[in-house]
């Protein structure tokens, strides 16, 4: 049930698209578990003026093929499950881009199970307590 966004400059084309969609969506399969149907992701195409990040963090360098990829899930993995979804994304975008994994900035936010409504407005995951 993760939520994916991915924002990236505009002009790469469908094909690109498609694979950055897939790799997160592999990862998320491989790593956090999820069933192959669980796929809720956006792609935001933005002009280069409107990505905003340094020419080097942590020692990292980035280009202007820098994704901003953002998943929003519920709460409960652990470090180690992030670890390797952080990794194996990375990897797959490489794999199938080309894009270097040091483009691939990648950040987490969790919720609790109340917080999702998946339509007709209820929320499938809440406890009643």
């Amino acid at each position: 049930m993760p939520f994916v966004q991915i924002t990236l400059r505009r002009g790469k084309g469908p094909e690109h698209i498609a694979a950055l969609v897939e790799s997160v969506h592999r990862g998320l399969v491989e790593e956090f578990k999820i069933p192959e149907s669980d796929k809720f992701q956006t792609v935001r195409e933005v002009e280069p003026y409107q990505l905003i990040f340094p020419p080097e963090y942590l020692a990292i360098p980035h280009t202007e093929d820098i994704v901003f990829i953002h998943i929003t899930c519920k709460e409960g993995r652990t470090v180690a499950m992030k670890k390797a979804l952080f990794a194996t994304v990375a990897r797959q975008i490489s794999k199938r881009t080309g894009l270097s994994p040091d483009d691939v900035f990648i950040v987490i936010s969790e919720n609790k199970a109340e917080n999702w409504s998946f339509g007709r407005g209820l929320a499938q995951l809440a406890s009643d307590s």
